[in-house]
């Protein structure tokens, strides 16, 4: 036997035709992990409004930014997992989608037949209910050997890596703002005790405390991509662009901790439409810092991390 290290993203439709994006969705939004709400609440609102005005439109953002060679978030994944594989040649090492394909509990059945252990490592620095519980949920379900990673955001090499991105792309240019930029989540999911914002912020500083030449002003801490009605964690990137340019402040950096990988919101979302948004209100100069994607600093890291987890003294193990 050996040990096992499935590594888990988000997922992506088969396809960026509608349909495909419909049943992604359907799925993905139907996650208890995702959406609070009663499921007899919230189904007839998903399957009767959002799916039938949301399925074309979100298909026309996943055609902008699909490649020859699929979803990028998926090519990207399936890089981290080919560098890491490389690394660990004694190791059954995977990826998997929470939603999409490659399932977890398809993959974590057939990997069980060669490991005694598997560390299960999602690829989200830092941890919440809406991106981790349901990736546990599953893995679980199937009775695998697990070591979870519950969250890296804390981790020296990692910061390291994402200080070295974040000041490299600062000193190519004069810029009057750094942001740095995480998915957000519903306010009620921070007041049952969800610790994301508290680790996001402590990423930032993370990162500051790396980069003592970094002025200190210029750094913000904002939230993106709120789905629906309900209030999520603020201050929203979109609102904070717009105030920048009231004050004087157009030439704007945005790093993306929370993404690992291009995937929508990185592409669409802010490379796009909050592009757009700073454009049109007077912003001169916006650019991002890449997420991880292939690097393979990023690569070594992930592998160094599988295994001081399966080291670890049943810390984690499930």
């Amino acid at each position: 036997m050996q040990p096992g290290l499935l590594l888990v993203n988000l997922g992506s439709p088969a396809s960026p035709q509608t349909a495909d994006v419909r049943a992604y969705l359907k799925t993905f939004l139907s996650d208890p992990s995702v959406i609070e709400m009663p499921a007899a609440v919230w189904q007839p609102i998903l399957r009767g409004m959002i799916l039938p005005l949301r399925s074309w439109r979100s298909a026309t953002f996943y055609q902008h930014i699909w490649t020859k060679a699929g979803s990028p978030l998926i090519v990207y994944t399936r890089k981290m997992c080919e560098q890491v594989r490389a690394l660990l040649p004694d190791w059954n090492v995977q990826y998997a989608m929470t939603y999409g394909k490659p399932a977890i509990d398809q993959t974590l059945t057939a990997m069980q037949k060669t490991c005694d252990r598997i560390v299960l490592l999602p690829l989200f620095p830092q941890y919440t209910q809406s991106t981790h519980g349901g990736i546990i949920r599953q893995a679980k379900a199937t009775g695998a050997p697990l070591n979870i990673v519950r969250h890296f955001y804390q981790e020296p090499a990692y910061l390291d890596i994402l200080a070295s991105q974040v000041w490299q792309a600062y000193q190519e240019a004069d810029y009057d703002a750094v942001l740095f930029s995480y998915h957000s989540i519903p306010t009620a999911m921070v007041k049952h005790g969800d610790p994301y914002p508290t680790e996001c912020y402590a990423t930032t500083q993370g990162v500051l405390d790396r980069l003592p030449n970094l002025p200190k002003d210029k750094v913000q801490t904002v939230f993106q991509s709120k789905f629906g009605p309900m209030p999520w964690q603020k201050p929203y990137l979109k609102n904070t662009l717009m105030q920048l340019v009231e004050l004087g402040k157009r030439n704007v950096l945005l790093v993306t901790p929370s993404f690992v990988a291009d995937c929508l919101e990185t592409l669409e979302e802010d490379n796009v439409q909050n592009y757009q948004t700073f454009k049109a209100s007077g912003g001169d100069r916006f650019q991002m810092v890449p997420p991880m994607n292939d690097d393979s600093r990023f690569g070594h890291f992930l592998a160094d991390l599988a295994q001081q987890q399966l080291l670890q003294d049943g810390d984690g193990h499930a």
